[in-house]
């Protein structure tokens, strides 16, 4: 009785159809951000997580790289959840003195905190949709080093829009943020970048005419019928 399945992202869509949903009922549409939040003026001073403490999010490895990282700048991780209580401990016990917890913080502050950030870091461990932190970043202009996994592959375009590491690979992701942190200019580059891949596909405005073509094409398919 469904007309069309809307999925937020080409792998969503291609996982679906693996679960047997006819693919000529499928369409991707992606999330949005809106109000835009503009462009993020300067560098950034830190490396930013935005995302809920849990133990799919990556966080015990995003620990685990800070604690060998001596050449980045500090972390600041917002957001609370289940594991928080135990990722501060964790962060103590590594001697991760440039890790600072921040907790959960309102909408607008958290856009001030991801334009404040050198580039933002995505590790989670499990496929995710269509991560909205990801786009918010991009519509500040900021940058990602997101796993190479599920939706996150689709969304960062590696090397332009951020760079990739292998997913719950500490050494990987120390690697990617080492480079990124002593790599300025590249890191502006990719931030300048990551603001046009937000106004081509993540405004409100292209994701209200994606929404409208749906359903056209499906009014139309109606009146042929």
């Amino acid at each position: 009785m469904v007309d069309r399945y809307i999925a937020l992202t080409d792998f969503a869509s291609r996982k679906f159809t693996e679960a047997d949903l006819p693919r000529e009922k499928l369409t991707v549409k992606p999330n949005f951000v809106d109000p835009d939040p503009g462009e993020r003026q300067g560098l950034g001073d830190y490396v930013l997580y935005v995302g809920r403490l849990s133990r799919e999010k990556g966080l015990s490895t995003l620990l685990s790289a800070w604690q060998k990282l001596q050449s980045a700048g500090p972390l600041r991780i917002v957001g609370d959840g289940p594991m928080r209580e135990r990722l501060q401990a964790e962060a103590a016990q590594r001697g991760a003195s440039n890790v600072t917890f921040v907790g959960r913080l309102q909408s607008g502050e958290v856009m001030k905190a991801i334009k404040g950030a050198r580039f933002l870091v995505f590790p989670s461990e499990c496929y995710e949709n269509c991560p909205t932190t990801i786009l918010e970043a991009f519509a500040c202009g900021v940058p990602v080093i997101a796993s190479r996994l599920g939706a996150m592959l689709e969304l960062v375009d590696d090397g332009r829009t951020g760079l990739h590491f292998h997913p719950g690979d500490a050494v990987d992701l120390v690697e990617k943020v080492s480079w990124a942190w002593s790599h300025p200019e590249e890191c502006r580059f990719m931030g300048h970048e990551a603001r046009a891949e937000y106004e081509s596909k993540y405004t409100a405005e292209k994701n209200y005419t994606m929404l409208m073509q749906i359903y056209e094409s499906l009014l139309r398919g109606s009146a042929n019928n």
